[in-house]
């Protein structure tokens, strides 16, 4: 009997199959677009080639790819759709978080949700941010209790807000501060199935529209003590940990974003080949100065581009590298200046909602609220500069 030969795959990706996931989510953008809400159509298809478990070890069933594909594949669907690609990127970011050597996730839960993501294409996020107080990255301490029951379960009250994808999430976990004298932060992980939760509908942002950001209030939502994650002293080295444990965030978000920026410029290239004016009698696209506008663009792309490749490779020597949120901010400057670029080559046809320029530019402001902001990675990058500089001085 002759072997076949395996189908060319993307890490893991059949690669026409993924090639046709991805078309099906880029021509159903504009609509989730208008209707803002959670993209079932696209994670059905992604769900179908298994691309929720893409980063889920082999021994759990999973594709068993690394930080670099996850990285790959999410520039490729943020260019189809990046309220998608934000989906899928938070999905890559936990279970990496929780692969990690230092994760305090229980095995027994640890081992369900990644095994699920490869059987069911189950999807997860974190519930951490409240509209008062702010990220935790930023310092805040949550609103949202634990209260230790009787019984020794655990009730939660209170709202949390920018839930991303949180209609299409099969897991998710809530961070809480535990009402005790003194209180500690205490992680839960939930599933659907838990009971005294709703979502209150209040995203209604410029873009990533179809990313369900939506707000998640919990009025005494019981949760089993074996569901607690994580238990720490808020003073104690939290926002530390958090950063050594997410370098995987920053670097997708900036794949994403990057993606949003190769969606314009794919968009702006079709557009001046295909524009032909009558005074001109060919395409704008032998236009020269057209030429210097688009290699200006083409130069941000590929810089970007290789800041988060660069960024990737600095985690083997350097889990604390400050490349990743470097790469971050230069993908989200970089996809304003290209759909901005765009516009201003364009005009009014690129403003025209026929065309998908001004999505794409209305997604790419998003990418400003995502932590980490310019000025948290600015001013970190000024502290180390001044500070390299001191030692220098210092030196004999």
């Amino acid at each position: 009997m002759t072997a076949v030969a395996p189908a060319h795959t993307v890490h893991g990706l059949e690669q026409d199959a993924f090639a046709d996931a991805l078309a099906l989510i880029a021509d159903r953008a504009a609509e989730h677009d208008r209707a803002g809400a959670f993209p079932f159509a696209a994670f059905e298809a992604l769900r179908a080639i298994g691309a929720p478990a893409l980063v889920v070890p082999v021994e759990y069933g999973g594709l068993g790819a690394g930080l670099a594909e996850a990285v790959e594949v999410i520039e490729r669907v943020g260019a189809a759709d990046p309220s998608v690609g934000l989906i899928l990127q938070w999905n890559y970011t936990n279970h990496l978080s929780l692969l990690r050597d230092d994760s305090p996730w229980p095995a027994e839960l640890k081992e369900r949700v990644l095994r699920s993501a490869a059987t069911d294409g189950a999807l997860i996020n974190g519930l951490a941010v409240e509209r008062e107080l702010g990220s935790l990255s930023r310092g805040g301490i949550p609103a949202t209790t634990a209260t230790r029951l009787s019984s020794g379960e655990w009730r939660i009250d209170g709202e949390k807000a920018y839930a991303t994808g949180i209609s299409g999430l099969s897991w998710f976990t809530v961070t809480t501060s535990t009402a005790e004298p003194n209180p500690r932060v205490a992680t839960f992980l939930l599933d659907r199935t838990a009971t005294d939760w709703h979502v209150e509908p209040t995203w209604n942002h410029l873009g990533l529209r179809a990313s369900d950001t939506q707000s998640v209030v919990f009025d005494g939502t019981v949760v089993a003590d074996a569901r607690l994650v994580d238990l720490r002293d808020p003073n104690d080295g939290t926002t530390k940990i958090r950063r050594a444990g997410r370098q995987a965030l920053p670097l997708l978000l900036a794949a994403n974003y990057n993606g949003v920026a190769i969606a314009a410029r794919d968009w702006l290239v079709r557009y001046l080949h295909t524009r032909v004016p009558t005074a001109l009698g060919d395409s704008l696209a032998t236009v020269p100065r057209f030429h210097d506008r688009v290699g200006e663009i083409e130069a941000w792309i590929q810089t970007s581009r290789a800041l988060v490749c660069q960024g990737v490779a600095s985690l083997a020597d350097d889990e604390h590298s400050r490349l990743p949120a470097l790469a971050k901010h230069v993908a989200t400057a970089t996809a304003i200046r290209v759909t901005e670029s765009a516009l201003d080559l364009t005009g009014n046809p690129g403003l025209d909602r026929r065309h998908p320029l001004e999505r794409h530019h209305r997604d790419a402001m998003v990418g400003r609220i995502h932590f980490p902001q310019s000025d948290f990675v600015l001013a970190d990058l000024g502290r180390a500069a001044l500070a390299a500089g001191r030692a220098k001085e210092e030196q004999p």
